[in-house]
């Protein structure tokens, strides 16, 4: 297993984005359409936040009510905005970076995806699911 491989090899570039100003129900709706756990904010093509499904869930009940009930969903929805709820200070790793040093940054830290920026403009995004796939493929 080559482990100076480039993240490009492996990142994901059909990237679905939110903007700060988006709406929270935007983003429940794109994270169940296109079964992702993880959304870059973006403003132009730079990255300012990073939401998760994770962080929604904390500020609503989106998988506790009816399929049906989205009353309640908009409520809270409606108290926060996306840029109350995304982490701001997102670590990104450049497409030129190895795939293990980008296993170990996030082996080290709580989160279960990075943003892949150059010349500070976002090209990609890996997850850890992407790194389990390609050290399935490798082993």
């Amino acid at each position: 297993m080559r482990n100076t491989k480039p993240i490009s090899t492996i990142m994901s570039t059909n990237i679905i984005t939110l903007k700060k100003d988006d709406e929270l129900e935007t983003a429940e709706l794109l994270f169940k359409r296109h079964k992702i756990r993880h959304i870059p904010v973006v403003k132009n093509e730079a990255i300012i936040g990073m939401l998760s499904y994770t962080d929604l869930l904390r500020i609503s009940f989106a998988d506790a009510v009816d399929e049906t009930e989205t009353e309640i969903e908009t409520l809270v929805y409606n108290m926060f905005t996306i840029e109350q709820v995304m982490a701001k200070n997102v670590i990104t790793v450049s497409s030129d970076a190895s795939i293990k040093d980008v296993a170990l940054i996030l082996a080290q830290k709580e989160f279960h995806a990075l943003p892949v920026v150059d010349d500070d403009r976002l090209v990609g995004i890996v997850t850890t699911t992407d790194l389990i796939n390609y050290l399935l493929k490798e082993l």
